[in-house]
């Protein structure tokens, strides 16, 4: 049997991934999803063109990983894909965010990189010459960012776990694609907050165009997927311009945001 497991399956980039599959992989027999809210996983047996088996549970929580592996050594199935979309991040100052909830930012590093490196290393073993691995990072992994820094931190790691997995699958035949869009318009914003940078808001981009780009890059074998061109250019600015005045800019655009933010509260 030939699948493909999708986590963070019930809202954005997940979803997508979803919706999309059917139409790259015409020969899989199931797509396996996993996330919290099972009404919404329940929605995709609707929309997905594959068969959907719905693995309902909480990627912060030992009993998904125990359903997950029963079933794997249960059906032994070759997995095709794994895409590894689960994750969450929340905008404001390393402090700012402790004072209104000291667990927010442990459970963003337990989902973004842990729960990501449990449900991989669950998959390993079912995977075969011609499979690929697609993890949701981000182009806030290309720099630290002063305002966003334990998210930015999470994605640097998911980029790097990528690039180094996929330098030791390679000679199997297992090709691995780190996804780094921008904004993307999708209920993330909800739990992080509407990026309070205009260059941010301008430049969000649609879910379907970013998981198009992403399957394409992973069929082509890319190590790394970006979607459009100012974040390319970020990408590329990144690699040139000296952290130190990066972090720097940073740090000022993010000054002046949240004070242009608090006039506009003060007006009101």
């Amino acid at each position: 049997m030939k699948i493909a497991i999708v986590t963070g399956a019930s809202s954005g980039m997940g979803k997508e991934f979803v919706k999309q599959l059917g139409h790259c992989y015409r020969s899989l027999d199931e797509i396996w999803v996993i996330a919290r809210r099972e009404k919404q996983l329940k929605e995709l047996e609707r929309i997905s063109k594959v068969p959907v088996r719905i693995l309902p549970g909480d990627l912060l929580h030992r009993p998904v990983y125990d359903k997950l592996r029963d079933m794997l050594e249960r059906e032994r199935p070759d997995i095709r894909m794994v895409v590894n979309a689960a994750g969450f991040g929340k905008s404001g100052t390393v402090e700012e965010i402790l004072e209104e909830s000291r667990g927010t930012q442990l459970e963003m590093i337990d989902l973004n990189c842990v729960a990501l490196s449990r449900v991989t290393f669950c998959c390993l073993p079912y995977l075969s010459r011609g499979s690929r691995i697609l993890f949701l990072a981000s182009a806030a992994a290309f720099c630290p960012q002063p305002g966003f820094a334990v998210y930015a931190a999470t994605k640097s790691y998911v980029l790097s776990f990528s690039r180094s997995l996929g330098a030791e699958l390679r000679s199997k035949g297992i090709l691995v694609t780190a996804v780094c869009p921008g904004p993307v318009d999708t209920a993330f914003f909800a739990v992080s907050g509407m990026p309070g940078n205009p260059l941010k808001r301008l430049t969000m981009v649609q879910a379907s165009n970013v998981v198009k780009r992403a399957l394409l890059d992973s069929r082509a074998g890319k190590e790394v997927s970006v979607y459009g061109l100012p974040m390319k250019a970020v990408h590329v600015v990144t690699k040139i311009l000296p952290r130190c005045l990066f972090l720097s800019w940073m740090s000022r655009a993010g000054k002046k945001n949240k004070a242009a933010v608090e006039q506009s509260e003060t007006e009101k």
